[in-house]
C-alpha cells in the first residue's frame, strides 16, 4: 500500500510537473487515476525519488513552507541525512571580482567540515560548487529545472560533476523547463537543507533576498561578507538588521560553530 502511494505522488508529480498547488489540489480534490498511467509516469523517471511519505524523507523539511511531495535527485542522498552538516552559500549571477575572491576563500575553509549547498546559477552559485569540488568536499546542488534540465546550460559540465559525485536534486520530474515562480521555490530548499546561509554578493535588488526571507523564517543564520559603502549591497543592509558579519574562513568557522 506504502508503495502505490509513493507511485502515486511520483505520477502527480510528473502529470503536474512538479507545481505544488497543482499537486496539492489533486490530492485534497481525490482526483480519479487511471492506474495504468502510474506505472508508466514511474517508469519515465529516470532519477531516483524521495516522497514525503518515505521512511527517508528528510524530517527537518515537513516544517517549511510547502514540503515538496517528491525529491528527484542523482547521487547521495545522505547528504541531506543531517541539515546540521550543510552550508548553504548564495549570491549574485553578475557578481565582482571580489564577490568571487571572498566566496572562493570561504567556501574553501567551510568544506572541510560542511557540505556545501547552492543553486547551480552562475556567478557564485557556481563558484561556490566549483571551490567545494577543488578542495574535494561534497556539494549538493538544487534546481529550479526538472532533475534532467541542467540550466543554464553553460553549466553542463559541473552538472555532470554533481550529478555522478555529489547531490543533485529538483522537486521538478525529467525534462521540465525552468520557469520564474520556480526559483523562489528552489530556494526555500536551498535555505531548508543548511544549518545556515552565506551571502557572499547580493545587489539591494538581488533574488538572493528570498533566499534570506526563507532561512530567517525557519530560523536559521545568516551570514555575510561586509561591502564597501558605495556598492549597493544587500550585505551590508543585512549586516545591520542582525546577519553575522563574516571577514574570513576563520570567522565562518567560528559563527558555525
Amino acid at each position: 500500500m506504502a508503495t502505490r502511494g509513493r507511485d502515486i505522488l511520483i505520477y502527480l508529480s510528473v502529470k503536474y510537473g512538479g507545481e505544488w498547488d497543482d499537486i496539492y489540489k489533486a490530492i485534497r480534490e481525490k482526483e480519479k487515476i487511471n492506474f495504468d498511467l502510474i506505472k508508466e509516469a514511474v517508469d519515465k523517471c529516470k532519477a531516483n525519488t524521495i516522497t514525503i511519505i518515505d521512511d527517508d524523507y528528510p524530517s527537518y523539511l515537513k516544517n517549511i513552507y510547502q514540503p515538496p511531495f517528491v525529491l528527484f535527485y542523482y547521487g547521495d542522498k545522505n547528504l541531506l541525512k543531517d541539515e546540521r552538516d550543510n552550508l548553504s552559500v548564495v549570491g549574485s549571477r553578475e557578481c565582482t571580482k571580489y564577490g568571487e575572491n571572498v566566496t572562493r576563500e570561504l567556501v574553501k575553509s567551510a568544506s572541510k567540515k560542511y557540505n556545501i549547498v547552492s543553486g547551480l546559477a552562475k556567478g557564485i552559485d557556481s563558484i561556490a560548487h566549483h571551490t567545494c569540488i577543488e578542495n574535494e568536499g561534497k556539494t549538493i546542488a538544487i534546481l529550479g529545472s526538472g532533475i534532467d534540465n541542467c540550466y543554464p546550460k553553460q553549466n553542463i559540465s559541473l552538472y555532470e560533476e554533481i550529478k555522478n559525485n555529489h547531490l543533485l536534486i529538483s522537486e521538478y520530474p525529467n525534462n521540465v523547463e525552468p520557469k520564474k515562480e520556480h526559483f523562489p521555490m528552489r530556494n526555500r530548499l536551498i535555505a531548508a537543507f543548511s544549518k545556515a546561509l552565506l551571502v557572499t554578493e547580493a545587489h539591494t535588488n538581488s533574488g538572493t533576498l528570498s533566499t534570506v526571507s526563507y532561512a530567517l523564517h525557519s530560523g536559521k543564520d545568516v551570514l555575510c561578507v561586509p561591502y564597501p559603502i558605495d556598492a549597493h549591497s544587500i550585505c551590508n543592509r543585512l549586516i545591520k538588521d542582525g546577519a553575522y558579519l563574516i571577514e574570513n574562513g576563520s570567522d565562518l568557522i567560528d559563527e558555525l560553530k
